[in-house]
């Protein structure tokens, strides 16, 4: 196997041309994956992984914009985005865009996150030229319709009054934001009521204009492709409104001061039967090398049924049905965290078995057997989550956009089996002897 670090510092775009970055072969010498990347003069990059012995292929639109990236007054506006350029373009209604990967069995979809918006579809490797032509079409020449903003902002009202009913969404949205406040990685993805209704067309077309630049854009494709027919057809695809004419402007990185978390305790009444609480201190930022031990550390806390967390606060004291620990990092800041559901009765003894439980891990780390189980956990789940086409493009996509280096699965896998109880036990020794940031929500 031949591998190259896959991209300059930041992630941002290089200089045109086409490069291999990693070429696996089996035992025979036949290629079973290969890793290509082209970086076009405007400064969109289009990163493919071709798989053999597989006849589907996913494609997605990573777009380096988020909810992290929006001014108060343009709050929720990311997201907005995201569902309008459904809505119809010059060539195709909301209706055609429907029904042109639903006509092929075709999975279509998008999301927006913190720091990202994709836009993704998976679909027989002989369609994907349709695929590429539809999103094509949504992200250069979207109308931006009047009607569809009006229509829209009714359907988005109705999802956040949604997730405004799941304890989970809601408790979770608490804690970022008695983390970060009142700013960008503090707020909600999809906006407020009031963020929402403010939103005028004008301001999301702005938006639209400032972001969705070929620069700021990544096309990630894996499954059975040919890279060379790939960037052929995304050139053709997004070539509308002259999208693609110009040179590459600057991409300023993420990466500036650490952004910290604000300790203290954050509530909310909610009508719902249990208390849903999330309990946690400042993490790791995206690039710090102690990940892969903080990620056997939260393996082992709180990442299955056989974690510490699990076996104590539900399988030897009933205390709640589900716990888990969990990591979320970004490019300047962090949070580690666990999060329980329990009978209100039941609060006060929860939270004193999970603190005393991150305190025993502060001062002792993990046993051998956990680090071993974190370590099986971590590797099985790598490579199982990895069986799809579009697990693949997912990978590739985050990478080329948000990281400083693509990682083959057996460097990933080297950097798992490199962690010791001494790393985890320094990881857990700092984090976890943070002050505590705590989110409660559930009945008065």
């Amino acid at each position: 196997m031949t591998r190259q670090k896959a991209l300059p510092p930041g992630g941002s775009p290089s200089s045109p041309g086409t490069r291999t970055l990693f070429t696996e072969r089996d035992a025979d010498g036949q290629v079973t994956s290969r890793i290509r990347r082209t970086v076009l003069p405007s400064g969109l990059r289009i990163i493919s992984e071709q798989q053999a012995g597989v006849r589907s292929a996913a494609i997605g639109v990573w777009v380096g914009v988020g909810s992290r990236d929006e001014s108060p007054t343009l709050h929720g506006c990311s997201h907005f985005l995201e569902h309008l350029l459904f809505k119809g373009t010059r060539e195709r209604t909301a209706l055609d865009i429907s029904i042109a990967l639903d006509a092929v069995g075709g999975e279509f979809n998008a999301f927006t996150a913190k720091e990202y918006t994709c836009f993704h579809a998976r679909v027989l490797d002989e369609d994907l030229p349709l695929a590429v032509d539809v999103l094509g079409d949504m992200i250069t020449a979207s109308t931006l319709d009047a009607e569809d903003v009006e229509a829209e902002r009714d359907v988005i009202l109705d999802e956040i009054a949604m997730h405004d009913d799941d304890p989970d969404d809601v408790v979770h949205n608490l804690f970022a934001h008695q983390a970060w406040g009142d700013t960008p990685l503090g707020r909600p993805i999809a906006g407020t009521d009031a963020s929402i209704q403010a939103l005028t067309r004008a301001q999301i077309v702005r938006f639209y204009r400032r972001h969705y630049r070929p620069e700021n854009v990544v096309v990630a494709a894996a499954g059975n492709v040919d890279h060379t027919a790939l960037v052929r057809r995304v050139k053709r695809a997004f070539a509308r409104n002259d999208w693609l004419s110009g040179r590459a402007e600057p991409v300023l990185p993420r990466h500036g001061s650490r952004k910290r978390v604000t300790p203290g305790m954050a509530a909310a009444t909610r009508p719902f039967e249990q208390v849903n609480v999330v309990l946690g201190m400042e993490g790791l930022v995206r690039d710090d090398d102690r990940r892969f031990a903080l990620g056997v550390l939260n393996t082992a806390l709180g990442g299955g049924t056989s974690s510490r967390l699990f076996q104590e606060v539900r399988e030897r004291r009933g205390l709640a049905y589900s716990v888990f620990s969990f990591a979320s990092h970004h490019a300047d800041s962090g949070l580690v965290g666990v999060s329980v559901g329990c009978l209100p009765t039941k609060l006060d003894e929860v939270l004193a078995v999970v603190r005393d439980e991150l305190d025993k891990v502060a001062r002792a780390g993990i046993t051998d057997e956990e680090l071993a189980r974190g370590k099986g956990q971590l590797r099985g789940g790598l490579v199982l989550g990895l069986e799809d086409s579009a697990s693949r493009m997912s990978r590739i996509g985050k990478a080329e956009l948000v990281h400083d280096e693509l990682l083959s699965i057996d460097e990933v896998m080297e950097r798992i089996d490199a962690v010791t109880l001494d790393d985890v036990r320094s990881v857990a020794a700092e984090i976890f002897t943070r002050p505590e940031v705590l989110a409660v929500v559930g009945p008065s």
